[in-house]
């Protein structure tokens, strides 16, 4: 109960919690761009008219090129054959392709997608060290004819980062997809390639198709591959996109049969040369369209690789950083991916354990068969520990006040400055006794009430708190079994008639009382909750009272009890209403605390999964299912929804959007079975899909919040949650129902 203000500025805990989700979002945004544009742009165009085309463009050879800014074409020299391959490099069929290329001493050049290059960049590595050309077919394969100058300059500029990354150079080849030969170019593609030849880039055609895409058989391929006699040709073969055993089959074949036909091999910047030293030895030059005659592009010294530049040293590790966010991607993707299919069978397998569980809980407690001894009809004490609780103490005192068991109340004052003393003793309750003490905190405040107590049975509550007349008779009843140490009630949510409200008022039937249920059945209750719950008092002074180790003390003295052989029981009769924070602000804080003091009082007892015997069982079954439905499950589970999106914007949004309604229909079931339990309107839970939308990511937030704190080794202060005083009484059972 030492308070202190909030700060607006986010402390950099929440900022590296924020990092944290970013980091995240922004590994699954790259992994999806790598796989498909958002949106997934699949529109290929056909059909259009070409009138603005040059006619010596659509008629001429397959390489384009704009020297001097002037269109102009080259054919591939007689018995000469350009091999290209489209869309890798592909794990499985690029390295084999290599090798039938490296066995039979040819080259190729390959059209690479900028995505591949980025998940397999040891390829590209191995294709340009072996002698092969490289060249763009953009970072997503997808037609331009479609996209603005933004994109396009983008799908140019990133596969040109991944080859400088990958190989250290770039290039000056282009093929874009969905136009394989020249009549493929129309009026909304020529301006595409009329700024791709102001940039530099040479676009490469073909003239001759296998056709292996369509896999028509081994002896097919070779027939479509192979050129009118005597012809050079440009080629076209696949080293990805599919199956490629029969190209695989056909390819040493045709380079076989094209070389006993006196063919010789060569890449697109080699038979650009050959044209070009041919046309100089003619005397004549290359006509570009309108009869002038084009300068030829100076050659390098290597024909092998004049397409090739060394890559400059911004690219280079510009290029070589994109690797390295691609490997991340590529290693996070698959694990999260596993992660979240185990998280999904543990959300889903817990879900069926709560169901199975609560229904036998509930058909056993409403046989009485939990309850053993006499009924229990003693007078108990009621300690109500209280910081500034102007607002609410009059109603929670008011409400003991009508308690049909006989109790004492015992106000512990922990040195509040708003009233609260004087009001609860203006109430003039006879069996009420209010004690003061300087501010110590809400665990001080508890053993304080503990000492003055004068019945073997406490009763804790919050004094935001109240009960029904007939709350604490039914809480204490269980204590009739004299190896039961303390009792959980069920505590609802007050003001659920906000959409906060109503998100908590969701999460306590469903999570937290069904939770009990199923705890109760396993004989591991991690928690009595702070605002209804009631223990024997020789058991709370046997293992040293309320703990002011952890920010959870309820949590931390459930676990003492367990250790110390005390069974702890769920009475989900005795109900008590409590005012839930009202702003995202306080839910925030409250969770945050109660959170990190989860963790506090787990890691505090973590030697009990080695205890032994009957006290035992709660480190052997509870602290397992503590930290995995309480701090793991929930650290991912709201993952589900952002891995559900990606799915959807980069997969298949129909399946996606299946799959997620499938996981909220089965919450959904549960959440109405549990209503069904309480006796609850199912109103309510019209709101369920909003809350595992927003709410869920908000406590997915907050446990990420208090895992940094808890590896950090900050502390957090107990805060004080501003309170409206909107829970004045107890709701009656046909306004719960």
């Amino acid at each position: 109960m030492s308070r202190s203000r909030p700060s607006a500025i986010p402390g950099p805990r929440v900022v590296i919690a924020l990092l944290l989700l970013l980091g995240l979002v922004s590994v699954m945004l790259l992994d999806g761009y790598l796989r498909a544009e958002v949106g997934n742009d699949q529109r290929i165009r056909s059909g259009a008219s070409a009138d603005k085309v040059p006619d010596s463009v659509l008629d001429g050879g397959p390489l384009l090129s704009f020297p001097g800014g002037t269109a102009r074409t080259q054919s591939v020299p007689d018995k000469t054959i350009v091999l290209t391959f489209d869309d890798g490099p592909d794990p499985e069929w690029t390295g084999k392709v290599l090798d039938v290329l490296d066995a039979n001493d040819v080259p190729g050049t390959f059209f690479l997608v900028g995505s591949m290059i980025s998940r397999y960049p040891s390829l590209v590595r191995d294709m340009v060290d072996d002698g092969n050309e490289v060249g763009i077919h953009t970072f997503t394969h997808v037609d331009l004819s479609y996209q603005g100058a933004s994109r396009i300059t983008r799908e140019l500029a990133q596969t040109q980062l991944a080859l400088a990354g990958a190989a250290g150079i770039t290039t000056t080849l282009f093929r874009a997809p969905y136009s394989s030969t020249n009549d493929a170019i129309d009026n909304y593609s020529w301006p595409v390639y009329e700024k791709l030849g102001a940039l530099g880039y040479t676009s490469v055609f073909i003239d001759t198709d296998s056709e292996d895409w369509q896999q028509p058989g081994v002896d097919k391929i070779i027939d479509l591959a192979t050129p009118k006699s005597g012809k050079g040709a440009s080629v076209l073969f696949h080293d990805s996109g599919g199956d490629r055993e029969q190209t695989l089959e056909a390819l040493p074949r045709y380079i076989k049969k094209m070389k006993a036909k006196g063919y010789t091999f060569t890449t697109v910047s080699g038979a650009q040369q050959q044209d070009e030293q041919a046309q100089a030895q003619s005397g004549q030059g290359t006509q570009a369209p309108g009869g002038q005659a084009a300068t030829p592009p100076t050659a390098a010294s290597d024909p092998e690789q004049a397409a090739h530049r060394k890559a400059d040293t911004t690219t280079l590790w510009e290029g070589r950083a994109l690797l390295a966010a691609v490997a991340v991607a590529e290693w996070t993707m698959p694990g999260l991916a596993a992660v979240l299919t185990v998280v999904g069978v543990a959300v889903l397998g817990r879900f069926g354990l709560m169901l199975v569980l609560a229904r036998s809980h509930y058909r056993r407690r409403n046989r009485r068969r939990f309850v053993r001894g006499p009924a229990v009809t003693g007078p108990v004490s009621v300690i109500v520990p209280a910081y500034n609780e102007k607002e609410c103490i009059a109603h929670t005192l008011n409400s003991l006040a009508s308690s049909t068991h006989p109790i004492e109340i015992i106000l512990v004052d922990d040195g509040s400055t708003d009233g609260t003393p004087e009001i609860a003793e203006s109430l003039g309750l006879p069996n009420l006794r209010v004690v003061r003490q300087e501010n110590a905190g809400k665990s001080s405040a508890l053993n304080n009430g503990v000492r003055q107590a004068r019945y073997d049975i406490v009763v804790m509550m919050d004094g935001d708190t109240v009960f029904e007349p007939d709350t604490v008779h039914r809480l204490v009843q269980p204590f009739g079994d004299p190896a039961v140490g303390a009792v959980a009630g069920n505590a609802k949510v007050g003001n659920r008639n906000t959409i906060i409200g109503a998100w908590q008022h969701i999460e306590y039937v469903m999570g937290f009382n069904l939770d009990r249920r199923m705890y109760d059945l396993l004989r591991c209750m991690p928690t009595i909750p702070g605002a209804i719950g009631a223990f024997r008092r020789a058991a709370v002074l046997d293992v040293g009272g309320m703990s002011e180790d952890t920010l959870a003390e309820d949590t931390d003295i459930t676990i003492a009890l367990h250790r110390a052989g005390w069974r702890v029981v769920y009475a989900e009769h005795a109900r008590a209403w409590t005012e839930a924070p009202a702003s995202l602000g306080q839910l925030w804080r409250q969770r945050y605390r109660w959170s990190y003091g989860t963790m506090q009082a787990l890691w505090k007892h973590r030697r009990s999964v080695t205890d032994r015997g009957p006290s035992g069982r709660f480190g052997r079954v509870g602290m397992p299912l503590v930290v995995l439905f309480q701090i793991v499950t929930p650290l991912f589970a709201p993952l589900i929804d952002v891995f559900t999106l990606y799915a959807m914007l980069f997969v298949d949004f129909r399946a996606s959007l299946l799959a997620w309604l499938a996981i909220l229909l089965v919450q959904l079931v549960c959440a109405a079975y549990a209503f069904r339990l309480d006796r609850e309107k199912y109103r309510y839970l019209l709101m369920l899909p909003l809350q595992q939308l927003a709410y869920r990511q908000l406590m997915y937030l907050v446990l990420i919040h208090s895992c940094v704190t808890a590896a950090t080794g900050g502390r957090l202060r107990w805060q004080k949650l501003k309170r409206t005083g909107v829970v004045g009484s107890p709701m009656s059972g046909t306004e719960s129902r």
